[in-house]
């Protein structure tokens, strides 16, 4: 049986189990419950010093009564990839308990000739779907035997592949038992990330990134999965979970064009955050945002 180790434990978040719920857990007791039960959700994937209490806002609109499956799509960090990948193994590791794979909905997907497979080296380099899995556990706790999770990594995808992604995935959405985690962080600005758009027009050079942030999850607000590629086409907005975004307003999309979901789709933002305010051009940051997806 393959488990993957939960290899940014001890640096990007507690090892200590006892250190770690009573931090997720003061995290969710800050956030209210304003747009849920959610279906999915968008939250960040830094180390938890920096994005934890905003993930707390998108985690506390989640049911988990309801909950069996956990749908967690990252984008790739290190790797070159042209689709989306499975993992390898069974079973991820979190300081808290282990979190199963469900391998049915994975040969599932296998069969649909879409999907490649990492392997473990590349899993446990890849911090965008662990930085989840400490808060998946923390909200499932009281039903951790009755609940799999399925890990895909996504690749730099064309906007084609997002909507044949979006497609297979929609089914998945459109059942009230899965649970979308949208694996995102937003503006990373700075010379270090090669990317300093600024409009004085809008202030100061972090109001800027704010500004520029928000027109972004004003368009993912409206579910428009067109509307999202013209943005980032236009500003170059260096949302680096922006192919699983539009994965998920292509499944959106998809439900909404044949009809069978007969549900008012609904996604609002809950909580925007900055690692640090840019004043001067040396400066840097990563902007962080928390989002639920609700049906109606």
């Amino acid at each position: 049986m393959a488990v993957r180790r939960a290899s940014h434990s001890g640096s990007w978040y507690s090892d200590s189990a006892k250190e770690l719920g009573k931090q997720l857990e003061t995290w969710l007791n800050t956030a209210d419950l304003t747009h849920g039960p959610a279906r999915a959700i968008i939250a960040p994937h830094a180390g938890y010093q920096y994005c934890g209490a905003c993930s707390g806002f998108a985690y506390r609109q989640i049911s988990p009564v309801v909950v069996r499956r956990v749908f967690i799509l990252g984008p790739s960090h290190h790797v070159r990839l042209g689709g989306c990948a499975l993992s390898t193994a069974t079973k991820y590791r979190t300081p808290l308990y282990d979190l199963r794979i469900d391998t049915q909905v994975y040969a599932d997907l296998e069969a649909t000739g879409q999907f490649e497979w990492m392997n473990m080296s590349v899993d446990e380099d890849e911090h965008s779907i662990e930085m989840h899995l400490p808060y998946i556990a923390k909200i499932m706790e009281d039903y951790r035997d009755s609940f799999t999770i399925v890990p895909v990594l996504v690749g730099s995808l064309t906007p084609e592949k997002e909507a044949m992604y979006g497609r297979i995935f929609s089914r998945y959405l459109a059942d009230p038992q899965n649970l979308f985690v949208i694996s995102s962080d937003f503006c990373h600005w700075g010379h270090r990330f090669r990317y300093t758009y600024y409009d004085r027009n809008w202030g100061e050079i972090y109001q800027s990134i704010q500004t520029l942030d928000r027109t972004g999850m004003d368009i993912i607000e409206t579910l428009n999965p067109g509307a999202f590629t013209e943005y980032l086409k236009k500003f170059g907005n260096t949302i680096c979970g922006r192919h699983p975004i539009g994965v998920l307003l292509q499944a959106v999309s998809s439900l909404q064009k044949s009809g069978s979901n007969g549900h008012k789709m609904s996604l609002k933002f809950l909580k925007y955050a900055q690692s640090s305010q840019c004043c001067s051009m040396s400066d840097s940051s990563v902007s962080y945002a928390a989002a639920a997806l609700t049906f109606e």
